[in-house]
């Protein structure tokens, strides 16, 4: 009859002698067994309805002396926003490929005019050449690949419903003492 293998906890044998993964050393579970040890306790000073309020109460802070350094800015409830910014089609694909395919031909024709001794402009003037038609060429191509099942650009952002400044415990008292200096207030209430 075998026994069933004992789990790992920790300050068990061989805790030290656990291999080093791709991340690292692998860090062992705390005593609760929800993983490290995230830093030391932190206190919610105030809840804001958008990132400028609480950007501006951090700066307060920093203006004051406080030590910001022990201080988060953190969005809650964030949603992914995507912002349809025009109708792509090959032809507009391949001009935006062509104008980062420039660049990108401008900065090699720097790179290759500064050793030359030849025409430095010339060098530089057919980088730029080159990287445009091939950059052109490049995202037409790569547009009409995918079939009709992107025809559109757009920019994705993150936006939270709001945004809590923490400070850690120690700190709390000192940080809402300055805050009450400051005239700006929160949507939520400030945790005592």
């Amino acid at each position: 009859m075998t026994r069933p293998p004992t789990p790992w906890r920790p300050g068990m044998p061989g805790g030290d002698n656990l291999p080093s993964g791709p991340g690292g050393r692998p860090t062992p579970p705390s005593e609760d067994g929800h993983g490290p040890q995230t830093g030391p306790p932190t206190v919610t000073i105030g809840s804001y309805p958008d990132y400028p309020s609480a950007q501006r109460v951090v700066d307060y802070l920093a203006d004051n002396r406080f030590p910001v350094e022990r201080t988060s800015i953190i969005g809650t409830d964030l949603t992914l926003v995507e912002t349809v910014m025009g109708r792509m089609t090959t032809g507009r694909a391949a001009v935006v490929g062509g104008a980062a395919g420039a660049w990108f031909g401008l900065f090699i024709g720097l790179l290759f005019g500064i050793f030359t001794t030849a025409n430095w402009v010339a060098v530089i003037v057919i980088g730029l050449v080159i990287g445009a038609i091939w950059g052109a060429v490049f995202g037409g191509v790569v547009h009409a690949m995918t079939g009709g099942r992107r025809d559109f650009t757009s920019s994705s952002s993150l936006r939270a419903s709001q945004y809590a400044v923490t400070v850690e415990a120690d700190l709390a008292d000192l940080a809402r003492q300055l805050l009450g200096r400051m005239h700006l207030t929160p949507t939520g209430t400030i945790a005592r």
